[in-house]
């Protein structure tokens, strides 16, 4: 890197956290809670062991097992194995959807809706399956679960490949979304076991590439798939690239969730030192010996309870669930407008998704900048005290983005302007999707650190519902108003949706404290 480049990204980061600073208003009188696991001194950040008070936890500060204190490199590479997963599981929500008419035409399937579901679905299934993984992950562990859901996603494209009618290929479809949403649920969980928080957003921002890009490189590859060698061999590839990654993570990976860990830690000393009084420093108030049953029907509480408990996170699930379901609404009508307006091959078609991508590019970059530098001045500000809320005033920019996108776009589509026009009137709204997206997700790491992945998974199930349904209604909205008026229909509900950012930021803070929610 130059230091012109280096020089100018630093100009980026101060110039928006400047503006930032300027405009956020944070209740310094308001103490954090929940931010860092529990303490057994205010000088601690993590609990350690006391045999005369029966408390097992890490073996002082700087613990070599505490996975917080593994190396930088470690840490990376955890998160690499994780976010390359993560790609694979998205990449696979997209990647036939170019093929899709390829799909109706050997199975003799002509109704839009059936085949704009048959991509969808895989959704649904992103929306059932963290219900179920994080709370296990939170029991079990992050890597067994995550192996598990892995293979579970790979499997499932054998019957997607072999599929003799739609109903078949939707039901595959569904149970491999189910898989895929493993890592994308337990990635958050990773960040919040292997990072401060002042490094989060920068993991975050890493971490997110995938479930953000992999569905704009899907359809790439996938239109040009279906139009040579058959759809069927999109889910071949799915299923090899799934194995591989799949494979690596089994030998690579390690268990890095801590209360997982301290549990294994103190059955294991029980057991040596014959004390049956020891119990875990993270859950010292925790029943003795609960049974499966009750911890898993107390994990599966977990992300209902957080959704209709904490209005905060049920109001920023829900607006991210909008966005996500307008990126879907775009993946599903976009190779279909290029091939009907601009006379595009099914694979070229699929080029046309490179608008949202360097959008994407753009954004995450900008945003792994910023983040945490904006984080640790608004910090500094308040007098040292972190708060989640700080991380959320950079939504108010990146929203004004997301809008201009479907007035751009879709006006110089309907008019038939040159490929170009259109195709860069989508990088805005991937722009402002990363930048409303990553504060959000860093933000239920800050306040729900021990259960990231059952707050994160509130977060999946809304926006994969969302994203699931809200593309369903695609074909129809454009017969009926046209690329014009039926993208500026959305892009006047997104405009709707800009001052929300400003809620959240102002009076987030008030509400979250007013609800507190105990996941314990």
């Amino acid at each position: 890197m130059t230091t012109a480049d280096h020089s100018s990204r630093e100009s980026v980061a101060e110039t928006l956290a400047t503006k930032i600073e300027t405009n956020v208003n944070i209740d310094p009188s308001v103490e954090e809670k929940n931010i860092e696991s529990p303490s057994p001194t205010p000088t601690k950040r993590y609990p350690e062991t006391d045999l005369d008070s029966g408390l097992v936890g890490w073996d002082g500060q700087d613990d070599p097992e505490n996975p917080q204190n593994f190396s930088a490199a470690k840490k990376w590479g955890l998160l690499s194995l994780v976010s390359a997963i993560t790609f694979v599981s998205p990449l696979a929500s997209s990647m036939f959807s170019p093929a899709v008419s390829f799909v109706g035409e050997e199975l003799d399937v002509t109704n839009e809706t059936i085949l704009s579901f048959s991509v969808s679905i895989y959704l649904l299934g992103y929306a059932c399956g963290p219900l179920l993984l994080a709370p296990l992950s939170e029991i079990y562990g992050r890597r067994i679960v995550l192996s598990g859901a892995n293979w579970f996603l790979v499997i499932w494209q054998i019957g997607c490949a072999l599929a003799p009618n739609i109903e078949t290929l939707i039901i595959c479809r569904l149970f491999a979304g189910m898989g895929g949403s493993g890592p994308l649920t337990l990635g958050a969980g990773a960040i919040a076991d292997l990072f401060p928080i002042e490094q989060r957003g920068l993991a975050t921002s890493l971490w997110s590439l995938g479930p953000l890009i992999g569905p704009c490189v899907g359809p790439l590859a996938g239109g040009f798939m279906g139009e040579t060698i058959g759809w069927r061999w999109v889910f071949w590839v799915l299923l090899i690239l799934g194995a591989v990654v799949s494979l690596g993570i089994e030998f690579l990976n390690q268990e890095t969730y801590a209360i997982v860990l301290i549990r294994r830690k103190t059955e294991r000393l029980s057991k040596e030192l014959g004390r049956s009084d020891l119990r875990s420093a993270y859950t010292p108030n925790q029943e003795k010996n609960p049974s499966l049953g009750q911890m898993l029907k107390h994990g599966l509480k977990r992300p209902v309870k957080l959704y209709f408990k904490s209005p905060i996170v049920a109001l920023l699930s829900t607006y991210i669930a909008f966005v996500y379901g307008l990126l879907y609404l775009f993946f599903t009508t976009i190779s279909d407008v290029f091939k009907t307006t601009y006379g595009w091959s099914t694979g070229i078609s699929g080029l046309a998704y490179l608008g949202i991508g360097f959008g994407f590019l753009f954004g995450v970059t900008v945003n792994a900048l910023t983040n945490d530098r904006i984080l640790m001045k608004l910090t500094a500000r308040n007098g040292g005290r972190h708060l989640p809320e700080m991380r959320l005033p950079t939504m108010i920019f990146y929203a004004c983005f997301i809008p201009a996108s479907f007035f751009w776009y879709g006006w110089s589509a309907d008019k038939a302007v040159f490929w170009i026009v259109p195709i860069i009137g989508m990088a805005p709204f991937g722009f402002g999707l990363m930048g409303v997206y990553l504060p959000v997700q860093t933000y239920v790491i800050d306040c729900y650190p021990a259960y990231a992945a059952s707050a994160n998974a509130t977060l999946t199930t809304v926006r994969s519902l969302v994203g699931a349904l809200i593309p369903l209604a695609g074909p129809k909205l454009f017969d009926s108003l046209g690329l014009g008026w039926g993208n500026s229909l959305l892009g006047f509900i997104a405009l709707a949706f800009v001052p929300v950012p400003i809620l959240f930021t102002r009076y987030g803070q008030r509400i979250r404290e007013k609800f507190p929610v105990d996941l314990d």
